[in-house]
């Protein structure tokens, strides 16, 4: 981990501050408010931070410069990257490590570089489980249907589980990665406790709750991710888009009563440990949240 010592005078010469270089690799990240979030919190710790959108459409690239993007990124002193859609999990074989939780996941969400190597963790889950503590107390959890089984598909259902899920049904346009994924939760949390999803109907007739993990709805792929005929008052329903932070999804929901879940506090609470892998600081996560809130 990168050892960086802020200074201890507060108005001292930001000139004179160490200096940090991190960044985002995905698709369609052009509205992340990872940079002010990342910057903003290394000034009020006494460190230049500078924090880069690398954006694959932008620059009219797809997942497989990722080998390419890792090498520039270590040779011009990146601390480390974040990485998110499509990336999370096509980055895994390009690392030299993953912690534990990454490795249990099969997904990425940050590379720490330093000394040469490539180290792959999973802040996702962690981040998740934080927001929906603070979002949605008290929320039933009987049963609750996840779209998207992708690399943070999986952390979210893992947060989920842990969160005390009872059943958790994975729907994915993909069905065998579903499958895979469910097989892979009921091997860590139990018999039981995730199905891969075959009747999206008859599953949200039953459930208490609902977990978007698809890019639908982001603003690079407008729209639903399921029927919004499908919602009912009675159900919670969770996102963890946060650009826009208000998506259709949430939109119809909140119109028919329902209680509902931004990903804002999943956006802070992943970059709240990511901050302190790339830094060695541990940040302030009330004021990163309110940093959050004011953009």
């Amino acid at each position: 981990m990168p050892s960086v010592t802020p200074h201890a005078t507060p108005d001292h010469d930001p000139s004179t501050w160490p200096a940090v270089l991190c960044g985002l690799i995905g698709t369609g990240i052009g509205a992340s408010r990872s940079p002010a979030l990342h910057e903003r919190e290394g000034a009020a710790q006494r460190l230049r931070s500078t924090y880069r959108l690398i954006d694959l459409a932008a620059l009219g690239l797809g997942v497989e410069a990722l080998e390419e993007l890792l090498v520039a990124a270590q040779r011009l002193g990146f601390a480390g990257l974040n990485i998110t859609h499509p990336c999370k999990q096509a980055v895994l074989p390009l690392l030299d490590d993953l912690s534990e939780d990454a490795r249990a996941l099969g997904a990425v969400n940050t590379v720490v570089l330093k000394d040469g190597r490539r180290i792959g963790h999973n802040t996702d889950w962690w981040g998740y489980a934080e927001g929906f503590r603070r979002g949605l107390p008290g929320v039933p959890m009987g049963r609750v249907v996840q779209l998207g089984a992708g690399g943070a598909g999986a952390a979210v259902a893992h947060a989920a589980l842990t969160l005390g899920a009872g059943c958790l049904t994975v729907f994915d346009t993909d069905a065998a990665r579903a499958a895979a994924l469910a097989a892979d939760l009921g091997a860590r949390f139990g018999a039981g406790r995730a199905e891969a999803g075959m009747d999206l109907d008859a599953a949200m007739a039953r459930a208490d709750g609902l977990i978007n993990c698809t890019p639908v709805g982001m603003a690079k792929y407008p729209g639903t991710p399921l029927p919004v005929t499908l919602l009912r008052p009675g159900i919670w329903v969770s996102e963890i888009i946060y650009f826009p932070l208000e998506t259709e999804l949430l939109r119809a929901a909140r119109r028919i009563g329902c209680r509902t879940l931004d990903g804002g506090g999943m956006a802070v609470f992943q970059a709240v440990e990511a901050f302190r892998l790339f830094t060695g600081i541990t940040p302030d996560h009330e004021r990163m949240l309110r940093h959050f809130a004011s953009m």
